[in-house]
C-alpha cells in the first residue's frame, strides 16, 4: 500500500505522524516550496518537509501542482491513496484521479460551513462556540467533497487561532487514525454536502486586520483572538501602524468610565494598571498587549509610560 501525504503548517504535521506511527508506506510527502521568513527573510522549510526529511521521507515541493511535471512526478509513486491537511492548493482532477483509494482531506470545520483556507481564524472571528474536523474525499471544486467522518471542537473564550489550530491538528489526526482501517479498504460510501447549508472562509487579508471601534466589543475581543498570533489586529496613532495583540474579555455590565458615554467610537477613555480602554460600539474594551510601530509587543501598561498616548486621544 503507498500513501502519498500533502500538507505544509504545523497543523498538518499530526496527521503525517500518525500514518509513520501506523507503519504505513509514505512514497512522498508533497508541501509548498520554501518561503522567506522573519525580518532577515531566510529561506525557511515548511514545518511538514521539516518532518519529513527527519523520517527520510522523499519531498516535492512544486510551485504549482497543476503542472503537468508536478503531476507527473507525483504519479511516478503510483500511490494507493493521497492524504491531505492543509496542503495550500486545489489539487486538479489529473491528481484527484491517481490513486485507487481516492484523495481524502482533513478539514479544520464541520462542513459545508468554512470551506476555503481560513476556517479556524474565521469561526472564531465569528464567535462560534464549535467547530471541528471533516475528513472527506476531495473533489475539483473548492472543499466540496463527499464527507466520511466528522469530530467536533469546542471552541473557548480564551482560545486564539494558535491554542485552536492546537487542538484541531490533534483532532485531526485523532479522526485519521480513527478511520484509517476503513480508509484502506475503500474507497467508502461517503455523505455528500448540502451546497445550500455552505459558508466560506476566506484567506484572511489585511483589511480583516485593522479594527472597526465601532463594532460592539464583543466582536473586537474576537477579531484579535482570530487573528493572533499570526497577525494581531491594528490601528493607526499619529498616523502610523499600531497593533493590539491581546485585550481584556469585554464584561458588557460593566459602568462606563467617566467620560466614555460621549466619546465616539475609537477614543481612549481611560489609561490605568490593566491597560488602554478605548471606547467601542457598545461600551469599551481594554487593549493589554500593544505594539507600536517599529517597536516590540509589550503589555500596554508598560507601554503607556513616557507615551504621548493619554485620555482623549482617538484611534483612526
Amino acid at each position: 500500500m503507498k500513501i502519498a501525504f500533502m500538507g505544509t503548517p504545523d497543523f498538518a504535521v499530526a496527521s503525517l505522524n500518525v500514518l509513520l506511527e501506523e507503519g504505513l508506506n509514505v512514497v512522498c510527502v508533497v508541501t509548498q516550496p520554501d518561503r522567506p521568513q522573519g525580518r532577515k527573510k531566510v529561506l525557511t522549510p515548511t514545518p511538514v518537509k521539516a518532518a519529513a526529511l527527519e523520517h527520510g521521507l522523499p519531498v516535492l515541493q512544486p510551485q504549482r501542482m497543476r503542472s503537468p511535471e508536478a503531476v507527473a512526478q507525483l504519479a511516478a509513486y503510483e500511490p494507493d491513496l493521497i492524504v491531505t491537511a492543509a496542503y495550500g492548493q486545489i489539487l486538479p482532477k489529473a491528481v484527484l484521479e491517481l490513486p485507487r483509494l481516492g484523495c481524502v482531506n482533513i478539514h479544520g470545520s464541520l462542513l459545508p460551513k468554512y470551506r476555503g483556507g481560513a476556517p479556524i481564524q474565521r469561526s472564531i472571528i465569528n464567535g462560534e462556540t464549535v467547530t471541528g474536523i471533516t475528513l472527506m474525499y476531495m473533489a475539483e471544486g473548492l472543499d466540496t467533497g463527499d464527507m466520511i467522518s466528522r469530530l467536533e471542537v469546542p471552541i473557548t473564550d480564551e482560545d486564539t487561532s494558535g491554542t485552536l489550530f492546537a487542538k484541531m491538528s490533534e483532532a485531526g489526526a485523532v479522526l485519521l487514525r480513527q478511520e484509517l482501517p476503513r480508509l484502506l479498504q475503500g474507497p467508502l460510501e461517503a455523505e455528500a454536502q448540502d451546497d445550500e447549508q455552505a459558508t466560506y472562509a476566506p484567506n484572511l487579508t489585511r483589511d480583516d486586520e485593522k479594527i472597526d471601534w465601532s463594532k460592539n466589543s464583543r466582536a473586537i475581543y474576537n477579531q484579535i483572538r482570530g487573528l493572533v498570533p499570526f497577525a494581531g489586529g491594528f490601528t493607526l496613532w499619529n498616523d502610523e501602524v499600531f497593533k493590539v495583540w491581546k485585550t481584556l474579555h469585554p464584561d458588557p455590565s460593566a459602568s462606563l468610565p467617566a467620560g466614555a458615554a460621549d466619546a465616539v467610537p475609537g477614543t481612549v477613555v481611560d489609561i490605568g494598571a490593566e491597560g488602554i480602554t478605548v471606547r467601542t460600539g457598545d461600551g469599551v474594551i481594554t487593549l493589554t498587549e500593544v505594539q507600536p510601530a517599529g517597536k516590540k509587543a509589550l503589555r500596554a501598561a508598560d507601554f503607556v509610560r513616557g507615551t504621548s498616548l493619554t485620555k482623549g486621544t482617538v484611534f483612526q
